[in-house]
């Protein structure tokens, strides 16, 4: 043979429907088993999943009984801020107490609130902007407040107004 006879002859085309049929098939069974796992719950997604985090969520611990715990009101305070200008801070909380001692702490009340005033008016500007600031201020009073009235007494201090104007 020639070249000129090599160059016409030429190889017949493959139609690549093959891989179009596989390709589809393919699709097809990955989309029914990909539903398959998700309806299933094998999953985090999908309303299987929501089903049977509801159901264990129900079916978690039973829910234990409310500490016995009182209240005691504390009256607000208004405190002048170390600052160049006259800014006050309006402060109101509520001491969380166990029950059988309510009536010893809000016996202590003067002396809460004389500890109260004096941590806040030494407290200063700088202090106060910080976000962590509240946070700061409940433990050290939950601490003073702790020596003041004895251990064991006060639980925490529920801040309810805390206001810099």
């Amino acid at each position: 043979m020639t070249d000129a006879t090599a160059d016409e002859v030429e190889t017949p085309k493959k139609s690549g429907k093959k891989g179009l049929i596989l390709g589809m098939i393919l699709a097809v069974a990955g989309g029914v088993g990909g539903y398959f796992i998700t309806a299933s719950g094998l999953l985090p997604i999908g309303s299987g999943a929501e089903a049977k985090e509801e159901d264990s969520n129900s079916n978690k611990r039973p829910a234990t009984a409310l500490p016995d715990v009182s209240f005691v009101d504390l009256p607000p305070v208004i405190v002048s801020v170390n600052a160049g200008d006259s800014r006050h801070l309006k402060f109101h909380a509520q001491l969380e107490v166990n029950a059988g001692y309510a009536a010893e702490v809000e016996k202590m009340q003067p002396r809460i609130m004389d500890v109260l005033n004096s941590y806040l008016r030494a407290v200063e500007l700088n202090d106060l902007e910080d976000s962590l600031a509240l946070v700061r201020i409940r433990g050290h009073l939950l601490r003073r407040i702790g020596i003041v009235v004895g251990d064991g007494r006060v639980r925490d201090v529920l801040v309810t107004e805390f206001v810099l104007n």
